[in-house]
């Protein structure tokens, strides 16, 4: 796993427009506005704030998956925590470990910055049930709800 720096916009861009066209192909429903030249500029500078965290796996110095990070602040979560906003694997490399590596990688960084804990939201159930058991076998824990957003 290795960090990314703005020079990987291109291959995070690619990689999580691979995740939104794979969640949008199985539900159905386009619930995404994605444009890969957009999202590449979007990615350099979120990683050049620095509030942006990506580590990449990479096979033969290819990338293949990725999980992005955020910091995030609630009493409810008793401080300082970490928020998975992407976290893809391509097909052909599922079921491989690179997943929990990928997951690793996210907890460890959690732990040096000191956060609470990681939190995450599954694309809908119950066509994501393998991604659910997944996140659940790397520690994750069900707490109920639903992810909803409000455009500005």
């Amino acid at each position: 796993m290795q960090r990314a720096t703005t020079g990987d916009a291109p291959r995070v861009a690619g990689l999580v427009g691979e995740l939104l066209a794979e969640i949008t192909q199985a539900v159905g429903v386009s619930a995404f506005q994605f444009e890969l030249a957009k999202s590449n500029a979007e990615a350099h500078r979120l990683i050049a704030a620095g509030g942006y965290i990506v580590f990449l796996a990479a096979c033969e110095r290819e990338p293949v998956g990725l999980v992005t990070l955020y910091e995030s602040y609630a009493l409810y979560a008793e401080g300082t925590f970490g928020t998975i906003a992407e976290f893809y694997v391509r097909p052909a490399y599922r079921s491989a470990g690179i997943g929990r590596r990928l997951a690793a990688a996210a907890r460890d960084f959690g732990a040096e910055r000191g956060w609470t804990r990681l939190e995450v939201t599954t694309p809908p159930l119950p066509i994501f049930e393998r991604t659910l058991a997944f996140y659940e076998r790397e520690g994750f824990a069900v707490t109920g709800g639903r992810k909803l957003k409000a455009p500005l």
